[in-house]
């Protein structure tokens, strides 16, 4: 099993399978939905036996493919997967299916077409697979920049209120930050020996006689185009536009894992190949993760819209995932990867079930709704499940990331974590004002005439969200089957950086302890 092409079979599956749903007939998007889902279910089964084929103590990438694509600038198409991508890979295979199923009806509402609406769903995740596959620092920009074009469709096209504006946004960001990072991959590789391979250039660009202005250039330069990504402050502005104007299903991947690209870009890329930059670097990116943390969760409590209000939540959940990678310890480097493990199924699930309550109310105001939970009760306990989820309450899976987080944070930069902590305070304050808001209360008289708010949960429902509980609350009783796959991983980035944990510090016990 080991030696099964396992990543590039996942990579081009999802594109098959758009390719066969996008030429059928736009007369039957029954059998178009259908198609796509089992198409993604057969991508989750095979992604649980190239999880199970992995093998948590050996080597740091495995999987390893490489084929030829242009020798003359030392371009191929090379695959492989450490801990970090294996998770985040899981993380698509699992989302796709459960945004698929919540979205059968999204293209219905539209004008367009709607098997090219499943098609995009499928595009997206064959880019979104390759970008974390990738082990040529070419092909990983190529799936960054061309994983933009099924987002861009799926807002711009089948999305709200300004879609049209929102998709432009989010593209010309998305199209500047990769701008940056094409001339620091050209720079890379020039000062790298002209190759592109992430293993030889970890092993070369030490020996080689680099100054610490050019390090530092080339660091910037991903940076700013995975700061760009993620987003993190100041970098943020288009997602509460794109999130907004998104269908429900798109905004969750897009928040959920398209986004995790830029933090996992800084984990893979900026760390590991330029160590002095990111040591240099750092008290600005810890600064740029605490401003996130508090800034976003103030403009969440202020939040009418409901699907802007989860995409500031969001915003402020990377500047905890930036802390946690900046600190250089690795129980904080570890929280941070579970962090993008566990939000991406914790505001996955928030968006998914803030997108029930929209198809029924045709409205994401928060005003629109009020005492929502004595029409549809069972929908209302899943969104205070999900709301509690995405503010870290103890038993769900987010608390251990941010506990992790903040616990290794703080043995090396205690005023970073206390005031980051402070982001705790305020998460319960947005999710619990909006859920106050949402569901509970005097019921507002004019959803009595709305049809949708007759009924509750369906069957289809019940199945996108059971598989999410059932994970958030194991991850968050038990998360070593996924902390066994991160650590190795972890580890190895900080020694790249140069970084170890402080000492434990043991006090000396007074004499009468003694």
């Amino acid at each position: 099993m080991e030696d099964f092409p396992f990543l590039s079979v996942l990579t081009l599956a999802p594109l098959v399978g758009a390719l066969v749903v996008v030429f059928l007939p736009r007369s039957q998007p029954e059998l178009a939905k259908r198609v796509a889902l089992v198409w993604s279910v057969a991508v989750l089964v095979l992604s649980i036996f190239m999880w199970v084929a992995f093998q948590a103590g050996g080597d740091r990438l495995q999987f390893r493919e490489s084929y030829s694509w242009i020798p003359r600038w030392g371009v191929n198409f090379t695959f492989a997967a450490d801990g970090i991508a294996l998770v985040m890979l899981m993380l698509i295979a699992i989302l796709v299916p459960l945004v698929i199923l919540a979205s059968w009806h999204d293209a219905d509402k539209s004008k367009r077409s709607v098997p090219v609406y499943f098609a995009l769903l499928l595009l997206l995740e064959c880019t979104m697979i390759g970008v974390f596959a990738a082990a040529d620092v070419f092909l990983f920009y190529v799936f960054f920049e061309v994983m933009l074009v099924p987002m861009y469709f799926l807002i711009g096209s089948y999305g709200g209120h300004q879609r049209q504006y929102a998709a432009v946004k989010f593209f010309l960001y998305s199209l500047v930050g990769g701008l940056f990072m094409l001339a620091a991959v050209i720079g890379l590789w020039v000062v790298g020996g002209k190759t592109f391979d992430w293993q030889t250039l970890l092993q070369t660009l030490p020996q080689m006689d680099i100054s610490t202005g050019t390090e530092r250039w080339l660091f910037l330069g991903f940076f700013i185009a995975f700061a760009i990504k993620a987003p993190f402050f100041p970098f943020h502005t288009w997602l509460p536009d794109a999130g907004g104007a998104a269908p429900a299903g798109a905004a969750a991947l897009l928040v959920g894992v398209m986004d995790k690209v830029g933090t996992f870009g800084i984990l893979r890329y900026c760390l590991p190949l330029f160590p002095e930059a990111s040591r240099w670097f750092a008290p600005w990116a810890l600064a740029l993760g605490v401003i996130g943390i508090i800034y976003a969760a103030l403009l969440a409590v202020g939040q009418n819209d409901l699907k802007r209000l989860v995409s500031y939540t969001s915003i402020a959940h990377f500047g905890f995932i930036g802390v946690g990678i900046f600190a250089f310890t690795t129980q904080a480097g570890t929280g941070a990867v579970l962090y993008m493990l566990n939000h991406g199924l914790a505001t996955g699930m928030l968006f998914l079930v803030v997108g029930m309550f929209v198809a029924r109310r045709n409205s994401a105001l928060i005003s629109d709704f009020g005492g929502a939970g004595k029409m549809v009760p069972v929908l209302a306990g899943i969104l205070f499940f999900a709301g509690l989820a995405s503010l870290a309450l103890p038993g769900t899976a987010p608390f251990i990331s941010e506990f992790l987080v903040l616990i290794g944070t703080y043995t090396v930069n205690k005023p970073v974590a206390i005031i980051a902590t402070a982001g705790i305070i305020l998460a319960a304050a947005y999710v619990l004002w909006m859920v106050q808001r949402t569901t509970q209360g005097t019921l507002n008289p004019a959803l009595t005439e709305v049809e949708g708010m007759r009924h509750d949960m369906n069957l289809r429902e019940k199945v996108v969200v059971a598989p999410l509980i059932a994970l958030i609350l194991v991850l968050g009783f038990y998360p070593k089957p996924v902390t066994d796959v991160i650590n190795p991983a972890v580890k190895a980035t900080m020694e790249n950086v140069g970084k170890s944990d402080p000492a434990p510090t043991v006090g000396h016990l007074p004499e009468a302890a003694k």
